[in-house]
């Protein structure tokens, strides 16, 4: 407990680098999501993904988890696919989508077979805005 004042250290998070999973190869411009062990791992249809950004460059991770590590941005909205067979619409403005891979969303959890991918804060002929 404090009794007088801290200089806090911080960090924007913008950019961040990440661990990444044991043979794991993301290419830059990809939705990147932290595994259940916490390792950076391209965006895939599984439930135990959390999404962290879009990658800032192409890593391929040839060792163990965390022999390498990639550039990821965050707390930004990215441009993703809109998944043909599950259409993100309007009526998600403001709501959540799921991860289908490493560049496209749905609409919904595939009967829960999709990890949360972010909040839908626009639709666009060309894709999903995702923040």
């Amino acid at each position: 407990m404090l009794t007088a004042g801290r200089n806090t250290p911080r960090k924007d998070g913008f950019i961040i680098s990440i661990p990444m999973g044991s043979g794991s190869e993301i290419f830059a411009g990809a939705l990147v999501c932290t595994n259940k062990h916490g390792f950076a791992v391209k965006g895939s249809t599984a439930t135990d993904l959390t999404y962290q950004g879009r990658a800032d460059e192409h890593v391929i991770n040839t060792g163990a988890n965390g022999e390498s590590t990639i550039m990821v941005r965050r707390k930004q909205a990215f441009l993703y696919k809109n998944e043909a067979t599950d259409l993100v619409d309007q009526s998600a403005m403001g709501k959540d989508c799921y991860i289908v891979d490493d560049e496209t969303v749905a609409h919904t959890n595939g009967g829960d077979t999709r990890s949360v991918a972010g909040i839908v804060i626009g639709i666009e002929a060309n894709g999903v805005w995702v923040e």
